[in-house]
């Protein structure tokens, strides 16, 4: 597709660009909205149970199971003896993830064997009646722990370089070190993980799995049954949530479900409960920062060093990619002329954390946010000042280069933020605010503005690529298949506009059907904030061939040139004749037109090379900004967000309804990453903080009770994504963290703003608390 065809089509008004509602909004209100726990129970459905290791580490010395399958209603009791194939669910080919634990275990609540039964309950009862008898091994839970043990790595680190920093820490006017603590986040999706397989004849079997990649189910499947991938069908419509916690963690569901119905010859689902979902599966990593920066006076820094160290868990999962991605954004919206970040992705006898919305980027930017934090309160200045000091120059300018050498060319966090600046009143709001706390003894405010960059695009560059289906009936119906999966973030309605917008028909004409294997091969996940750039584009290419097709046919039978065949709102005019498109496609079908295509769309530009640390992984960056106000009691640590006002990048949005509702929902789950979500576990490596009474997500009054937010509807992509638009999933998850310094700013008000609190994440009523008394102390 050339580019003036690509700009001709996007300029046509139609369905693209448009607030249209979610597809499935009423369905999701209403209760009507299938599930895979709402589908129709097969004939002779059994139920699974998991047998889960009650040690953090140890070996299994003996393992007594006849009690288990005693219990009435049992059918099968699976050990790793049962698994046909290979006993590993490992997303990153490292096997070192096994489906079942044989002789060992590396985490409290790891799977050691699973319970097929008549009933859930029954497989749920029995499985809690194995005898297990361990020799327990040494094992730490936490990052300290693993550095104290010289824990080794899950994956190899990465190191970023560019400059001089060892030789130039030393040359600026000013320099320190500090550490900061950055907490974990458990997913918290509505709908927990769950599986169903049905056997069918030779190898062939169907998978139901909530899962943000079918394909890499299919894969796990086919390893662990020792069947090609052309026997499984992996079938998605929608997830209850996922964020992030469904691109790897339902590989054992899946797994552990289509053995036993294979073995059984009958219907199987999984479906653990909140306690064993937030026990057995992945969260966010938690990380330790150690850095250290030169700056001058004027707050611009100079040279930058940080390590940042990861709890990963007992396997690798996706720790190398996060981690990697933490390094990548650990520069925030900021230039450093001379700049090393390592990454230390240490192995814990946890359960192995995984991808997580920002998928590492939040962690990274939360760092380079608190360099500047520190910086600001070491020259007693406004930390906006500091910021805008340093951000990324115009291209050409000499401060345009990333860490890992790519250039930024598409910048304009100065502009997003000097307009928001203006927009909210920041200057004004700030000198009340320090006006305020000079006169009030107990409760104190803050206020801070943080840019957001975020790079858009896999960093594994094979998974750009994305596919889709079309076809239109004879009556002008149109079916669209392709690989994203919807998980309540609109991306099918998105994709169904792109399509509705090439034929200009009304979204209703188009179906949107459930994800599956069976009709897009080798989909990668929908992660990275790239659904809609990838499958939309993928969609727009195989609706581009229809067209083309169809314009031909027109052209020839009504004897027109292709230029004189326009596809209007749900019609066509052929030369000076005006055709509805259902009674169009009738005609084009009895012509013999070919009224299906695949679509195909590999992301152009990107490249990256892992071991030089050089390369341009992101086709483009998504730019945003949030100024948040907040309020804390000084005697008890407790606060409320009173005010937030967010303006963000979103290209062209293709949907600015949607768009905007996933601002409001990232910002908020950001939020409840830095203030509340913290997760802990025992001196026995149990995780206690494993349902909702111990686990404390933000609630609808945890908002800020102003809540403004607004699409920068100036910018456009500079890039030739699907309509100009720009990824929305990830980037506005960051802009949370200007509630995070909003109180530290508060808590810094009590020893005049002399010191950088040195909030740690979560900044829990407790951690507010504490560091207020010790600035007191000051």
């Amino acid at each position: 597709m050339d580019k003036a065809t690509f700009e001709k089509s996007a300029a046509i008004k139609g369905p693209m660009h448009q607030s249209l509602r979610h597809d499935s909004a009423h369905k999701h209100v209403a209760g009507s909205a299938d599930y895979i726990d709402d589908i129709p129970e097969p004939a002779g459905l059994l139920h699974g149970g998991l047998g889960l290791a009650d040690r953090a580490h140890a070996e299994i010395v003996s393992l007594d199971l006849a009690q288990v399958k005693a219990y009435p209603g049992v059918v099968a009791v699976l050990t790793a003896d049962d698994i046909p194939g290979t006993n590993d669910v490992s997303s990153g080919g490292r096997h070192d993830e096994p489906l079942i634990a044989t002789t060992k275990v590396e985490f409290h609540g790891q799977i050691i064997f699973a319970v097929i039964a008549e009933t859930r309950d029954a497989a749920r009862k029995a499985a809690r009646l194995a005898k297990v008898e361990y020799r327990d091994l040494p094992f730490w839970t936490d990052i300290d722990g693993a550095l104290e043990n010289g824990a080794p790595l899950v994956t190899p680190g990465m190191v970023l370089k560019r400059g001089t920093p060892e030789s130039e820490l030393d040359k600026a006017e000013h320099r320190l070190q500090s550490t900061m603590r950055i907490g974990g986040q458990e997913h918290f999706y509505l709908e927990s993980q769950i599986a169903m397989a049905i056997p069918g004849e030779d190898d062939d079997v169907t998978v139901w799995s909530s899962t943000q990649h079918p394909s890499e189910i299919q894969h796990i499947v086919g390893h662990v049954l020792n069947i090609p991938s052309h026997a499984i069908t992996v079938n998605t419509r929608r997830m209850g949530g996922g964020f992030g916690g469904k691109e790897t963690q339902g590989n054992q569901f899946a797994a552990l479900a289509a053995v036993a119905a294979k073995k059984l010859n009958r219907a199987v689902k999984f479906r653990p409960d909140r306690d064993e979902d937030m026990a057995i599966t992945g969260k966010r990593h938690d990380f330790k920062m150690d850095f250290d920066v030169a700056f001058n006076s004027d707050g611009r820094i100079h040279a930058v060093e940080a390590n940042f160290a990861a709890r990963c868990g007992y396997s690798s999962d996706l720790s190398g990619p996060v981690t990697d991605r933490a390094l990548f954004h650990a520069d925030s919206s900021y230039f450093y002329p001379h700049v090393k970040l390592t990454s230390q992705p240490l192995k814990t006898h946890t359960v192995s954390n995984t991808a997580y919305r920002g998928f590492g980027g939040p962690q990274g930017m939360l760092g380079a946010e608190r360099v500047i934090e520190e910086i600001a309160y070491a020259l007693g200045k406004d930390p906006l000042e500091v910021r805008k000091a340093n951000f990324y120059g115009e291209t050409g300018s000499g401060r345009d280069v990333t860490p890992y050498h790519q250039t930024v060319e598409d910048n304009i966090i100065a502009r997003v933020v000097s307009e928001l600046e203006s927009s909210c009143d920041y200057q004004a709001r700030r000198k009340a605010i320090v006006d305020f706390n000079k006169a009030s003894p107990v409760i104190k405010k803050g206020i801070a503005l943080t840019p957001v960059k975020f790079g858009i695009s896999f960093t594994m560059t094979a998974f750009n690529q994305a596919g889709a289906l079309v076809h239109i009936y004879q009556d002008g119906s149109i079916h669209l298949n392709h690989g994203g999966t919807e998980m309540g973030q609109g991306l099918y309605t998105k994709v169904a506009q792109v399509v509705a917008d090439a034929f200009q028909v009304d979204i209703d004409v188009v179906k949107i059907t459930a994800t599956t294997t069976g009709k897009v091969p080798n989909t990668s996940a929908t992660a990275a904030s790239s659904g809609t750039d990838l499958n939309g584009m993928a969609a727009y290419d195989a609706a581009r061939q229809i067209k083309e097709r169809l314009v031909a046919f027109a052209a020839e039978k009504w004897g027109v040139d292709a230029s004189d065949v326009r596809f209007l709102p749900n019609r066509v005019m052929v030369g000076a004749q005006e055709i509805p498109f259902p009674d169009f496609i009738k005609q084009a079908y009895f012509a013999r037109v070919q009224l299906s295509a695949a679509g195909f769309y590999k992301t152009p530009k990107i490249h990256w090379n892992r071991e030089t640390g050089r390369g341009t992984p992101f086709y483009y960056y998504a730019y945003g900004a949030a100024c948040t106000e907040a309020s804390i009691d000084t005697l008890t640590g407790e606060y409320l967000m009173d005010r937030t006002d967010i303006l963000h990048d979103v290209g062209k949005s293709l949907n600015p309804a949607i768009d905007i509702g996933q601002i409001e929902g990232g910002f908020v789950q950001g939020m409840g990453w830095l203030t509340t979500e913290e997760l802990w576990w025992d001196g026995k490596g149990r995780l206690r903080t494993h349902a909702p009474s111990t686990y404390k997500i933000p609630l609808a009054s945890d908002r800020p009770k102003i809540f403004n937010v607004k699409l920068a509807d100036w910018a456009e992509n500079a890039e030739l994504t699907i309509g100009r638009s720009k990824a929305v999933g990830e980037p506005p998850f960051m802009l949370a963290i200007s509630a995070l310094e909003a109180l530290s700013m508060a808590v810094a008000s009590v020893a005049d703003y002399r010191h950088c609190p040195r909030l740690d994440a979560p900044a829990t009523p407790e951690r507010v608390l504490m560091a207020v008394e010790r600035l007191k102390r000051l």
